[in-house]
């Protein structure tokens, strides 16, 4: 039973990936607002709801190694491996407000995350500050996108293809949508569910479970939702997605669940699972001012990166 969730929630997540870019396109040629607005904001945070429930249920049940590690591994995953493997299929021309607005709030994001993880827990008031941050960042990348409507209005109309295509009216748009966001909350569920049984009947520890079998599971609607954007070469979503994904990782998942139910940080996560969130997020920047592209080199040292990290976690737990 527990093969049959994983493929079924495989199955799940890629239909549902379909719908959301999709509807996200739909919603951007709507409102005048840029394919990575929508994929810092609605994409990004839908698809990082399952990382949410999974650590809110997690903490709450007492095994805050799961949240904890589903988070790190999660945001590992989501630069190392999904970007990596979508520059493999398509290379990304990176937009200028990745590299001076949506980088450095990642950046800080992480940064604060080590900071507060340091003395071995993240307390409700550092969860506030986090979540607070997040809904500022959000009001003003709504508001700036929302001021720049005529230039916005040309580019769409000019450099976004697939969203001049998109015909769809708005009601229709908005349920693309939403049924993609039910298909990846219940495809990562079931997918979740079924790659933990399959670890745990292999004897291994919970730490080690979140930050590989958990963190992958909650990170596949990242990859599915950005290899879709990708064949559809809508490059926009996949780099907002995964950018506006880490943040709301750390900004929304630790900070909700941390007001919620203070959460303690283990050593080795301290130690060593912290320092490759923070080195792989500070490595994209050369990444993404170096070329005029993130190419398929990068992306295969990306991939290359996630194998290498789980390997030593696997090996040396």
């Amino acid at each position: 039973m527990m093969y049959f969730f994983l493929i079924l929630g495989l199955v799940t997540l890629i239909v549902g990936g379909e719908f959301l870019v999709r509807g996200a396109v739909g919603i951007a040629k709507k409102f005048q607002i840029s394919t990575l607005v929508i994929g810092m904001t609605v994409i990004s945070f839908g698809t990082s709801a399952p990382e949410l429930f999974v650590s809110i249920g997690a903490a709450l049940d007492g095994n805050a190694e799961i949240a904890i590690g589903n988070v790190i591994g999660s945001n590992v995953a989501n630069l190392a491996l999904v970007l990596g493997m979508t520059v493999l299929i398509l290379p990304i021309i990176v937009d200028r407000n990745s590299k001076v607005i949506d980088w450095p709030m990642m950046m800080l994001a992480t940064i604060l995350f080590a900071l507060f993880a340091m003395d071995g827990h993240i307390a409700r008031y550092e969860g506030g500050i986090l979540f607070a941050i997040l809904v500022a960042f959000t009001f003003f990348l709504i508001r700036n996108s929302r001021r720049r409507n005529k230039q916005l209005a040309v580019e769409v109309a000019e450099d976004d293809d697939e969203i001049s295509k998109v015909k769809d009216p708005i009601w229709k748009a908005l349920g693309f949508t939403l049924i993609g966001l039910v298909a990846l909350y219940f495809g990562s569920e079931w997918l979740v569910n079924g790659a933990v049984d399959i670890a745990e009947s292999l004897g291994m520890e919970k730490r080690v479970i979140a930050v590989t079998v958990v963190a992958f599971g909650t990170s596949v609607p990242e990859l599915v939702t950005s290899l879709v954007a990708a064949f559809k070469k809508e490059t926009d979503i996949s780099i907002g997605n995964l950018i506006g994904s880490n943040i709301f990782n750390i900004m929304a998942v630790v900070g909700i669940t941390s007001i919620i139910q203070p959460m303690p940080v283990e050593d080795k996560a301290i130690h060593f699972d912290m320092w490759w969130v923070v080195i792989i997020a500070a490595a994209l920047l050369p990444m993404m001012l170096i070329g005029k592209r993130i190419g398929r080199f990068k992306g295969a040292l990306l991939v290359g990166s996630y194998i290498a990290y789980m390997i030593i976690l696997v090996m040396n737990p």
